[in-house]
């Protein structure tokens, strides 16, 4: 098998090529005099090349950082711009009264004014409206034909299903489960294992039902509310 060896001549200058040539005494990489050095012995041929990139033609890494944060700045900006809106329309509906309050909406998404609400619910009567995070909410009439300091959350404790009144029976009964509750929303009978939240109704100027969050003991229980 043909071999080869190097002479000692050549270990100052092992490789060339087109673009440079290492030399181990040097340790850099230098420019060549020439574009190839070809060595020839015993009937082989040795060829060896190594590059190198010029100085100056390192990329500016500094210029390279601030390309990215203006890349970064240009697709950022219109981005937030579409975001308000998408932000914006999770945000639960209804504007406040005092203590961040919501206004009650009825069916079609109109404001409720208690006196309007009177003229068309008698006493007894437990009618939903859009309470407090968009939760269903029942507006209880009393016998005198006022309107009821509280309002009963509509969502069954048991699995979330909403819960309507069933006015025959004077109870708010399940109909997924079979839970129920008497006339205020409290636990009679399960699968529930808790009484229905409540919620402040208060008449604000102008007449409006405003819904704010019931967090002082419940006064059906006498517990603390668990929903708070």
């Amino acid at each position: 098998m043909a071999s080869s060896t190097l002479s000692p001549s050549a270990h100052s200058q092992l490789c060339s090529g087109k673009s440079g040539m290492f030399c181990p005494s040097q340790a850099f990489l230098v420019k060549p005099t020439r574009t190839q050095m070809v060595r020839r012995e015993k009937g082989m041929k040795l060829t060896c090349q190594a590059t190198s990139i010029p100085a100056d033609r390192v990329p500016d890494m500094g210029k390279r950082q601030l390309m990215n944060l203006l890349l970064l700045g240009a697709i950022s900006l219109p981005s937030g711009f579409m975001l308000v809106p998408y932000a914006t329309f999770f945000v639960p509906p209804g504007g406040g009264g005092a203590g961040g309050g919501t206004v009650a909406k009825d069916a079609v998404g109109n404001d409720i004014i208690a006196a309007e609400w009177l003229e068309n619910h008698g006493p007894g009567d437990r009618t939903l409206s859009q309470g407090l995070k968009g939760d269903p909410t029942y507006l209880v009439v009393e016998k005198d034909r006022t309107l009821a300091s509280y309002g009963i959350n509509a969502v069954c404790t048991h699995l979330g299903c909403v819960v309507p009144f069933n006015q025959a029976e004077n109870k708010f009964i399940c109909p997924c489960h079979g839970s129920q509750y008497n006339d205020q929303g409290r636990v009679v009978r399960g699968p529930a294992p808790l009484s229905l939240a409540l919620a402040h109704a208060n008449v604000e100027d102008g007449g409006k039902v405003v819904f704010t969050p019931w967090t002082e003991t419940d006064f059906r229980t006498g517990d603390a509310p668990w929903w708070a």
